[in-house]
């Protein structure tokens, strides 16, 4: 499997890619070695992943150049990736034990009964992970599973393969068993064949499309699955906020990773009565962004990883100026190597057009006039994804009114394109099921056991 730089079109190294067979190999693997992982005591599997944690750290600059090359991620945003990976580990180091400790739930001493609740690991999972961040994203799953006591079957995304090598190569030095996390390298077919066999539970990150045909093969087996997919994510500017700060931060939830994420903001939202002058200050952020070299410490926009994203940017763009939308900057792609789209800000979009409604996952944003806040909310609530959403406006109780009448299962006030592990991260409809982060994204590795015990002169 050839990986490819998106900034230049240059095969820069070479994946062996998984068989059914390899894959068989490695589940047998993982299935014989996840009991006695789970039965080394927790302070050793702590112990473990904290080696992974400064491990991260100490070769940061190595693993950031990886990624920059395979996916395109400008250098600073790679730094910034891993050097939030230690307060995330740490957040599941410091929480694991509580979240697995057993529980009485009820005792009556006259009769000798006690009722307790312990918590056991899933078993094997498979982690079908995203290359937008792959550090993160895949850090979300397979630190709470193995800290939990599960083995790991981890696909990093075919576009991320070598850092999902390098992160595989770490966990092993760390001290964490190779038959306990295992890599498994290839595209769709690679990971349809891990449904070939009966795992324990699938966390899959990714598109809302590819995400139906998990949930089908994962409901086939009855697997504990968790979702987390796309999103349509909305901004709405009052008409009492501070542009100084409305205008650049949207700007960059716009348009950080080159509009790469699931939490960019797609679709803005501006009060008629300040449209105009949040316009001009967000043309003036955008057009300052250096669009370039990703190895180049001041680029701030770099290449669409997926060149097929190029088409759907450009026929989104096309669709919306037939129908009456004005580009203000950008709008088509850059000739020459590699895969760039220049950023790219509409006005005069409505929902009739695709731009407003179906993810664009690529540096291009629509704005759209509204009258008021009701207005605002039904068209921030026109959709069938639910992640994030956000509101700008000085006034905390008028934000938390429409935030909390949202569908989306993270909101932010005054900012956006935020995650916090201390908070659990989900989505609504079509953006997914279940939730990573958070100590919920704990207790999605473990199974309540129920005790029900007696003495014998109860």
């Amino acid at each position: 499997m050839k990986v490819t730089n998106p900034a230049t079109g240059k095969v820069i190294g070479e994946v062996a890619e998984d068989t059914p067979e390899t894959i068989a190999t490695k589940y047998a693997a993982a299935r014989d070695a996840q009991p006695r992982w789970a039965a080394a005591a927790l302070p050793e599997r702590i112990a473990a992943l904290r080696r992974f944690r400064d491990g991260l750290a100490l070769r940061k600059e190595e693993l950031a150049r990886v990624l920059t090359a395979e996916v395109g991620k400008p250098i600073r945003q790679s730094w910034a990736e891993l050097d939030a990976m230690p307060a995330r580990i740490d957040f599941f180091l410091e929480n694991v034990g509580p979240v697995m400790e057993d529980e009485t739930v009820h005792a009556e001493a006259s009769k000798g009964l006690e009722e307790r609740v312990a918590y056991e690991p899933l078993g094997v999972v498979a982690n079908i992970s995203a290359w937008n961040y792959p550090y993160f994203v895949g850090s979300n799953v397979f630190v709470p599973a193995l800290l939990t006591g599960n083995a790991v079957l981890y696909k990093p995304s075919e576009l991320a393969s070598l850092t999902g090598r390098a992160i595989a190569d770490l966990m092993h030095e760390s001290g964490i068993p190779r038959d306990v996390f295992t890599p498994v390298f290839g595209a769709g077919p690679v990971a349809a064949g891990l449904f070939a066999h009966p795992l324990d539970g699938v966390f899959f990150t990714g598109s809302h499309a590819t995400g139906r045909k998990v949930a089908e093969a994962a409901g086939r087996g009855l697997m504990r699955m968790q979702l987390e997919l796309g999103g349509k994510d909305p901004v709405y500017v009052c008409d009492d906020a501070d542009l100084e700060h409305a205008a650049p931060s949207v700007a960059v939830g716009a348009f950080y990773n080159t509009g790469q994420s699931c939490c960019a903001v797609e679709r803005v939202y501006v009060h008629e009565g300040i449209h105009d002058a949040f316009v001009e200050d967000f043309l003036k952020c955008v057009r300052a962004f250096v669009v370039g070299d990703p190895t180049d410490e001041a680029t701030f926009i770099g290449p669409v990883t997926r060149p097929a994203q190029l088409d759907v940017l450009e026929a989104q763009v096309e669709e919306a100026r037939g129908k009456g939308a004005r580009v203000l900057v950008g709008g088509s792609r850059r000739e020459g190597p590699g895969s760039w789209f220049e950023p790219t800000v509409l006005t005069g979009v409505d929902h009739r057009m695709e731009l407003m409604r179906e993810e664009s996952f690529g540096p291009v944003i629509g704005i759209q006039k509204v009258r008021g806040d009701a207005e605002a909310l039904q068209l921030m609530n026109d959709t069938r994804y639910g992640l994030t959403a956000g509101v700008y406006s000085k006034d905390r109780g008028r934000a938390t009114r429409i935030l909390s009448a949202v569908r989306s299962g993270s909101v932010y006030w005054n900012c956006c394109d935020r995650v916090s592990p201390r908070l659990p991260w989900s989505g609504r409809g079509d953006s997914g099921i279940g939730a990573t982060l958070g100590l919920d994204g704990i207790r999605a590795f473990v199974q309540p056991k129920a005790w029900h015990l007696r003495s014998a002169r109860g």
